[in-house]
């Protein structure tokens, strides 16, 4: 088996390999700290929905932060932004441990804790999934994020068990403290790696308009687009599964905290069974087959959770609800980063896991709202039928295939020497290309410019426009505008590789002796002179 196919071939970058390794410590402890918060919250309240609400608040955060997150990673310096987020969740770990072992935590405190955690994961993972990238070549990638996803899962096949163990017999203060000291190998490793980011001249995005970039890219991709919905479909249905298993394990199946530990360790070593197939079901079946049958898995999962009265049969059915999760939620991340350029692909990515997470706190809610209304197993016998829906909707909006655009920067853009003197911040600045176009070329070229129009506002133009000129029906216009030169400039360094193909089409149809006619104008007001004299102070036009 050659490397590009290995499960393992990630683990020949040293960087990738040290970091993957440390990380396993620190998934180790989170998923001790969630075995003890679910079932500490399951002895200091009698409410249903209050125990489903204990994932829910991990997972709010990421809905809510991580487009911030997700612009803060292309903008800063990723290294750096997962320092901080493992510094704050290891200092918020400390306190949550502080507050039990003082017998001090409210069911409300407890959300709190774990809402805090939630919102250190939220920063720390646009940067930490975006810096697989850094770490390892593009044909590794889809193998770098499977590994990812089996190491969280192989600490979930014995640290849930392990967590159980340890609730059941030194207290959920102790679970907490595990989970506070197992951040520190991570941050070690992560002050050890040097990335080489390469120098942008360019000055930083202000963060609304990074945020604006990243909405505007995602809205402008239909493939990504399509993730994004399947991802939040699988997050809503699929949540209830693992925000019920406390109660399953508690009343439909009579167990306690061991219990339930073991329940999450068999739907860990399904995620493991689940990424080490991965590689190998991408071979034979497409991705959107793939993900078809993981809706139909877990609603199988989710039936037999439901309606079992044993947990040996109950954690049958959660090894192939693990293996489901992996496969889903691990091909949604890979065609995300392969759709993507590396500009904007902490953006993508935070806004994939904003309507992942969203899905799965939204169905943690309402699937807790239903058990509490109608028991635990009428909820996971609607989430089912709600997963099954989800397989059907693949019809419709089919996940694609991985794409293998290069999508590598292009680098052919110089800036031009300018008469005028501008700033940075100068602008609007009008943009407007010149065609030759032989009437015969129209319909291809119309269909070449509809393509290139979706282009130029997905990486930052605005009031784009096609004009033909009514006196000279061969000569068509191009235009476009961009808030300032700096934008301008930023714009063009954002085309890659694959965006070539279409200018080079739209090249081929020009007719004219020399190439296409660029003019770069920047966009002025006029002012009338009585508007002048009722000005104190001179104006400035730069």
């Amino acid at each position: 088996m050659t490397d590009r196919k290995s499960p393992l071939a990630p683990f020949k970058h040293e960087t990738f390999r040290t970091i993957w390794i440390a990380s396993l410590s620190s998934n180790f402890g989170s998923l001790i700290q969630a075995v003890g918060a679910a079932w500490m919250m399951t002895t200091i309240s009698n409410s249903v929905d209050m125990v489903a609400l204990v994932q829910a608040s991990t997972a709010l955060p990421i809905m809510l932060f991580s487009l911030i997150s997700g612009a803060l990673a292309d903008n800063f310096n990723r290294r750096r932004v997962m320092l901080v987020a493992q510094s704050f969740m290891l200092a918020v770990s400390v306190l949550l441990t502080v507050f039990a072992y003082l017998d001090l935590i409210t069911p409300w405190l407890l959300l709190t804790f774990t809402f805090l955690l939630g919102c250190g994961t939220a920063l720390n993972n646009p940067s930490w999934q975006a810096s697989v990238g850094d770490m390892v070549p593009r044909e590794n990638l889809p193998e770098a994020v499977a590994l990812n996803s089996m190491g969280f899962n192989l600490t979930r096949s014995v640290g849930p068990a392990i967590g159980g163990l340890i609730v059941a017999v030194a207290g959920a203060a102790a679970a907490f403290a595990v989970n506070a000291v197992s951040y520190l190998p991570l941050i070690f490793a992560l002050l050890r790696w040097q990335p080489q980011y390469p120098p942008n001249p360019l000055p930083r995005e202000t963060l609304g308009r990074a945020v604006s970039a990243g909405l505007r890219y995602v809205a402008m991709s239909p493939n990504i687009g399509k993730v994004v919905f399947r991802g939040f479909v699988f997050g809503f249905s699929a949540s209830a599964v693992l925000a019920l298993l406390p109660l399953v394990a508690r009343d439909l199946v009579g167990g306690g905290p061991l219990v339930y530990g073991t329940m999450l360790g068999s739907f860990g070593i399904g995620a493991i069974g689940g990424a080490l197939l991965s590689a190998r079901l991408r071979e034979f079946l497409s991705s959107e087959a793939i993900v078809r049958i993981a809706f139909a898995g877990f609603a199988v999962s989710a039936t037999i959770a439901a309606l079992s009265p044993s947990a040996w049969t109950t954690n049958a059915g959660l090894l192939s609800a693990g293996a489901c999760w992996v496969l889903a939620l691990s091909l949604f991340n890979i065609t995300v980063q392969l759709s993507t350029p590396r500009w904007v692909v902490g953006r993508a990515l935070s806004l994939y896991q904003t309507t992942t997470f969203g899905g799965i706190a939204g169905g943690s809610w309402l699937w807790g709202i239903a058990a509490a209304e109608y028991g635990a197993d009428k909820a996971l016998l609607a989430s089912s039928a709600v997963m099954l829906l989800g397989a059907v909707i693949g019809l419709r909006y089919a996940l694609p295939e991985f794409n293998t655009l290069n999508l590598d920067p292009l680098n052919r853009f110089s800036e031009p020497l300018l008469a005028l003197d501008l700033k940075p911040r100068s602008g609007p600045i009008v943009i407007m290309i010149d065609y030759v176009i032989a009437e015969e070329d129209v319909p291809e070229f119309l269909a070449a410019m509809a393509e290139r129009r979706r282009v130029r506002i997905r990486d930052g133009a605005g009031h784009w426009a096609l004009m033909r000129d009514l006196e000279n029906p061969e000569i068509w216009t191009e235009s476009y505008h961009t808030p300032t030169w700096v934008e301008y400039v930023r714009h063009n360094q954002r085309r890659t590789q694959a965006d070539a193909a279409i200018g080079d089409r739209i090249r081929a149809f020009h007719r004219g002796v020399t190439d296409p006619r660029v003019h770069r104008m920047i966009e002025r007001q006029t002012i009338l002179p009585h508007d002048i004299a009722a000005h104190k102070t001179p104006i400035d036009m730069s």
